[in-house]
C-alpha cells in the first residue's frame, strides 16, 4: 500500500495474524505533527495511538508520563445517555481504569531517572461491538512510543482472556464473557510478563497459572508486528540525558548509614517509621553542618535521595541475606490483625478493619433496585451498577497535608478491584432486591490499602445482612529477584513494594480466587516465577480469612432498623403495562396511596420498597390484583358481569373473565341462570379448566361441595 499524504511519506502498513482476526498497524495517514502515531485495526475496531515527547527539559523528581484512554461514543454508534450532556468530559472511571490498565505494563519500561515529558493516548475511534477494544488500545499506544526514539524497552502487548467449557480464549463476545469464569488481563513483552489483572468466579491457582501462560504465548504476535513496524519506520533515537543518584554522594551516604540500618532499624510499625524519619532528620542534620548552610540547600535533593536509596539496598539485603522483613517478620507472616463490625449506629452496616498501621473502616448503606448506578459509556452493554464500591485516602492517612479533591486514578483502581473481589459472592437481585452501596474510608496507611477495602467491605456486607455465598479475603504480595532467585512476601508495607520488584494482590474464598492485581517494576517475568507468587498468596489469604471468621462468621439474619424494608414479587413481563398503566397512571396511584417506592425491571421483577411494612404488603396486593394469572383449582371472588341462557361471565381477575355454566351453579337442577345469579353479585368460583383458546372454565357447585 503506498498513498501521499501532505508530508510526502508513504502511508506504511504492517498486518499479521491475531488470534483469528487480522491485525493491521498503519503510520503517516493521520497524526502528522505527533512525535510518533499509529492506527491500528482489528475486525471493525479502530485506535488511533498517539505519543508526544516534550521538547523542553523538564526539571522534576519523577518521570512525567501521562496515558490515557479516550472512549468516543460515535466509535459505537451511539449519543451518550445523559439527558444533559452529550459530548465527551470527564472520563469514565471504565476509561479511567483502562487508561491504567495501558499504563503499568508500559511505565516500568523506561529508564530509571529519564524525566522527558512524554503524554500517550489511545482514542477509540471505531469499535466493534463483538469485543471490547482494550487490548488493542494498548498495542496502539506501546506501537506509537515504539516510533518515538525515546528510550522505551517495548514493545508491549496484552489479551484480555476468558474462560469457555474450560477453554482458554481471547476476545470474547458480550455472552461469551456472561459465561466465562475467567476476565483475565495479562500484559507483557517478548521475554515476559509486565502486568496481570483479573477477576474470577471462585478459580483455582492452577487455573490462573495456565492462562498466564496460554495469554503470554498468545499474545506474541502482536509484539512482532510492531518490531516489524519500527524496524520499517526506522525512529530517530532521541538524545537524553538520565537523571541519576550522583554516584559519589552515593557512597558518601552509605558510608554515613553504615552501621545505623539493619537491626538497629528492625521494629514493628510504625516505630520503625518514626525511627527512620529520626535518622533522615539527623543525617540532614550531619551534612549541613559538614557542607555549609549555604552549600548544603543546593544539593539536599539529591542527598535525600541517596538517603532513600540506602534504606531500599538495606531493606533487599535484610530479605535476601538475612530472610528478615524491616519490622522483624519472617517473609511469610501477617501484621498483626484486629477487626470489629456494627461500629457506626446508623449505618446500615460497617466495620474497622485494622492490619499492623494500615486501617479501612467500610459503610455500607442499601436501597431500592431503582438506585443503581447506570453505567453510560461508548460500549453497547453498558447496564446498571447494582453494587457500588468507593473508596477514599485523604492526605491524612499517611501523614501529609493534601488539598482535598474528587477521586484520583489511584482511589478509582483501588476502589474497582475491591468492587471486583465481591462481586462473585454476591446474592442476585432476585435473592437480595437491593442496590448496594460500599464505601472504604482509609483511615491509616502502610501498604496494601486495596486489601484492607476487600477484607473491611466484607465485614461490613455480612454486618448489613448481605446473604454472600462466602466471605472474601485479600493479601498483598510482594516479590523480590536476587540473581534469579524469587523471594516472596506476604502482607507487604510501604517499605517493602518502595524497594521490591513486584507487588501483586489476591482476593479470594475458601473455594478460589476472585480477583488479582499484578504490577511488576522489573523488564518483565516468566510465567514460573508468577505461578509460584500466585500460589503463595493462598496461605496469607486463608490467615486472614480465619481471623474474619473469628469476628463475623456469617451475615446477620436481620436487616438494620434503619434499613429500608423490600420485597419482591415475579410478574408475567406481558403483565407489565397493568402495573404501569397508560402515562404511568396506574404506578402513580400505588405509590400515591401506599409511600411505596416501586421498581420495575424489563425481566418481570418488581420491588416494593418503604419503611411500614403495612404499606409494602398494601401496594404488593394490588399488584398481585393486577398481574395475578388465573389457576385451574384457586378459588376466586368474582363478580358476574353478564348473563346468558347457558350460564354467566363472572370477572375473577382485572381483565379476566370466565364462564360458570348453568350445570355448574348448583347441585340442584336450575331452570334459569336467573334463578340463581345477578348482574353485578359477587360469588366464589372455583376455576375447573382452561381450554385451548385460553377459556376459562368456572364452577359455584364445586366452591359448594368443597365447603
Amino acid at each position: 500500500m503506498s498513498t501521499i499524504n501532505p508530508h510526502g511519506k508513504d502511508v506504511l502498513s504492517v498486518t499479521t495474524e491475531f488470534q483469528g482476526r487480522p491485525l493491521t498497524l498503519e503510520v503517516n495517514r493521520v497524526g502528522f505533527r505527533s512525535t510518533g502515531s499509529v492506527l491500528v485495526r482489528y475486525g471493525d475496531t479502530v485506535v488511533l495511538g498517539t505519543a508526544q515527547v516534550g521538547s523542553r527539559p523538564v526539571v522534576l523528581d519523577y518521570f512525567p508520563l501521562s496515558i490515557d484512554y479516550e472512549e468516543k461514543f460515535y466509535a459505537a454508534g451511539k449519543i451518550s445517555g445523559s439527558r444533559f450532556i452529550k459530548r465527551e468530559g470527564r472520563p469514565s472511571d471504565e476509561a479511567v481504569l483502562i487508561g491504567r490498565l495501558i499504563d503499568r505494563p508500559i511505565r516500568p519500561l523506561f529508564p530509571k531517572g529519564y524525566r522527558q515529558e512524554v503524554q500517550v493516548v489511545a482514542s477509540v475511534l471505531s469499535m466493534d461491538p463483538n469485543f471490547r477494544p482494550d487490548s488493542i488500545a494498548m498495542i496502539a499506544a506501546s506501537a506509537a512510543l515504539m516510533l518515538t526514539g525515546t528510550p522505551f524497552d517495548g514493545p508491549v502487548a496484552g489479551l484480555r482472556v476468558g474462560r469457555i467449557n474450560g477453554e482458554f480464549k481471547a476476545f470474547l463476545t458480550p455472552e461469551e464473557r456472561e459465561q466465562s469464569d475467567l476476565d483475565l488481563v495479562v500484559a507483557g513483552i517478548e521475554s515476559g510478563i509486565t502486568m496481570v489483572e483479573a477477576g474470577a468466579n471462585e478459580v483455582s491457582e492452577e487455573i490462573i497459572g495456565d492462562a498466564l501462560a496460554w495469554a503470554f504465548e498468545a499474545y506474541q504476535p502482536a509484539i512482532a508486528l510492531q518490531k516489524e513496524l519500527a524496524e520499517k519506520v526506522a525512529p530517530v533515537a532521541q538524545e537524553y540525558t538520565l537523571v541519576l543518584p550522583n554516584e559519589a554522594i552515593q557512597a558518601e551516604v552509605d558510608e554515613w548509614v553504615s552501621g545505623k540500618l539493619g537491626e538497629k532499624l528492625q521494629r514493628p510499625y510504625p516505630e520503625r517509621n518514626e525511627m527512620v524519619n529520626e535518622l533522615r532528620w539527623a543525617f540532614h542534620e550531619a551534612f549541613t553542618e559538614k557542607l555549609g548552610v549555604d552549600e548544603y540547600p543546593a544539593v539536599r535533593d539529591e542527598y535525600d535521595e541517596a538517603f532513600t536509596m540506602a534504606l531500599h539496598k538495606d531493606v533487599r539485603r535484610g530479605i535476601v541475606e538475612d530472610q528478615t522483613r524491616p519490622d522483624g517478620r519472617k517473609l511469610d507472616e501477617v501484621r498483626p490483625l484486629s477487626s470489629e463490625v456494627g461500629i457506626l449506629p446508623r449505618a446500615h452496616g460497617s466495620s474497622l478493619f485494622t492490619r499492623g498501621v494500615t486501617q479501612g473502616m467500610n459503610i455500607v448503606t442499601l436501597a431500592p433496585l431503582s438506585y443503581s448506578q447506570l453505567v453510560d459509556t461508548m460500549e453497547v452493554n453498558d447496564g446498571e451498577r447494582r453494587y457500588m464500591h468507593h473508596y477514599n485516602a485523604p492526605g491524612y492517612t499517611v501523614g501529609e497535608v493534601r488539598r482535598l479533591s474528587g477521586p484520583g486514578r489511584r482511589e478509582i483502581g483501588h476502589g474497582y478491584l475491591a468492587e471486583r473481589a465481591v462481586i462473585p459472592v454476591l446474592p442476585s437481585a432476585e435473592e437480595f432486591p437491593y442496590a448496594i452501596r460500599s464505601v472504604t474510608e482509609i483511615m491509616s496507611q502502610n501498604g496494601s490499602t486495596s486489601m484492607a477495602a476487600t477484607c473491611s467491605s466484607v465485614l461490613a456486607l455480612m454486618d448489613a445482612g448481605v446473604p454472600l455465598k462466602r466471605p472474601v479475603s485479600g493479601v498483598a504480595m510482594g516479590l523480590m529477584l536476587a540473581e534469579g532467585k524469587p523471594y516472596i512476601l506476604t502482607d507487604i508495607a510501604d517499605a517493602e513494594d518502595f524497594a521490591g520488584d513486584m507487588d501483586f494482590k489476591v482476593t479470594g474464598t475458601s473455594e478460589g480466587i476472585t480477583a488479582i492485581q499484578m504490577d511488576m517494576k522489573v523488564h518483565g517475568l516468566p510465567v514460573e516465577i508468577l505461578k509460584q507468587a500466585i500460589s503463595g498468596a493462598k496461605t496469607g489469604r486463608a490467615h486472614i480469612l480465619a481471623h474474619m471468621i473469628e469476628t463475623m462468621a456469617q451475615p446477620r439474619e436481620t436487616l438494620s432498623p434503619y434499613a429500608p424494608r423490600i420485597e419482591k414479587i415475579k410478574i408475567n413481563p406481558d403483565k407489565i403495562g397493568a402495573v404501569i398503566g397508560k402515562g404511568g397512571e396506574v404506578i402513580n396511584k400505588i405509590t400515591a396511596e401506599t409511600g411505596a417506592e416501586i421498581d420495575i425491571k424489563e425481566d418481570g421483577l418488581i420491588t416494593v420498597a418503604a419503611s411500614d411494612t403495612a404499606n409494602i404488603e398494601k401496594a404488593l396486593n394490588w399488584i398481585k390484583s393486577l398481574t395475578e394469572e388465573p389457576e385451574v383449582g384457586h378459588i376466586y371472588e368474582g363478580k358476574v358481569v353478564s348473563i346468558k341462557d347457558f350460564g354467566a361471565f363472572i370477572n375473577i381477575l382485572p381483565g379476566i373473565d370466565g364462564m360458570v355454566h348453568i350445570s355448574q351453579l348448583s347441585n340442584e337442577r336450575v331452570e334459569q341462570v336467573t334463578d340463581v345469579l345477578t348482574e353485578g353479585e359477587i360469588v366464589k368460583v372455583k376455576l375447573v379448566g382452561i381450554d385451548e383458546r385460553g377459556r376459562l372454565s368456572l364452577s359455584i357447585k364445586e366452591v359448594a361441595n368443597e365447603a
